[in-house]
């Protein structure tokens, strides 16, 4: 044992010591950097936070549980980059999704989490007062899952309410969730019911384009309402190329939303 520490610490002194060189902070994502990054950040002018909703549900036998929250993360992150100077809190991945006993909505498929509404707008509301503690001013909320909508509102309203005569807004972005994908996605030939409205072309498309390993290929096919697979359409349907033009579609509404919201709250 003597030995082997001796032999580590030969190694580590041949290797010399460390270099002591600035690390380039290329990332928009809080949790990735430090407390004094974020307060230099702020200080140099990103005042805009956008907190990303989705969720942990079931999307079919196709899809893995954890679709909200990675697409919504990636998308939050392409339009904090688009602002310049907006950064993106942790992904919200427990939604309102159900009743727990007896379960209703996604609660009846296995893997799914829950929160009473009132919980999730109490996360959005404690998450909004820390970022204008700490000197955001804008404060964007952007849902990727139908249920998360009204909490958001809720909350952007109770909170611009009571800081109307601050600086500071808080923004439910409702140009971003559903968006124009399914609009899209129908203009290229793929009928409203193929589309669907859960787990269909949309979503499928959007992780064939970036992340595949979230898909089981083998499990793809027509789903509807109370058939007991969770999915309503056909991701059968989906391809890349609807994915990459759902995705920047979505990236850009957002994007524009919060640039007019960020004048508008204020006049």
């Amino acid at each position: 044992m003597r030995f082997a520490l001796a032999s580590l610490v030969a190694l580590a002194c041949a290797a010399g010591p460390i270099p002591a060189f600035a690390q380039a902070l290329d990332t928009v994502f809080l949790e990735d950097m430090t407390w004094v990054e974020v307060r230099d950040a702020i200080a140099a002018g990103k005042t805009t936070v956008i907190i990303p909703t989705g969720g942990t549900e079931q999307n079919g036998p196709h899809m893995v549980l954890g679709k909200h929250n990675y697409l919504v993360k990636y998308k939050a992150g392409e339009v904090a980059r688009r602002l310049g100077n907006a950064l993106v809190a942790p992904v919200v991945a427990y939604v309102p999704e159900g009743d727990v006993n007896p379960p209703t909505g996604h609660m009846r498929f296995a893997g799914t989490i829950t929160t009473p509404q009132d919980v999730f707008a109490k996360v959005l509301e404690y998450a909004a007062r820390s970022f204008r503690q700490h000197g955001f001013t804008d404060i964007a909320l952007m849902g990727d899952s139908g249920g998360n909508q009204a909490g958001q509102k809720i909350v952007a309203e109770a909170l611009n309410k009571e800081w109307a005569a601050t600086k500071v807004r808080v923004h439910h972005l409702t140009d971003y969730y559903p968006g124009r994908g399914d609009d899209y996605v129908v203009s290229q030939g793929v009928s409203a019911d193929d589309v669907g409205s859960h787990a269909g072309t949309h979503d499928t498309s959007s992780l064939m384009y970036l992340n595949p390993s979230m898909l089981r290929f083998d499990k793809m096919g027509p789903g509807k309402a109370g058939d007991g697979q969770g999915h309503v359409g056909n991701p059968a349907k989906s391809t890349a190329l609807f994915g990459k033009r759902i995705l920047e579609l979505q990236i850009e509404d957002a994007t524009s939303q919060i640039q007019r919201l960020r004048v508008s709250s204020r006049k």
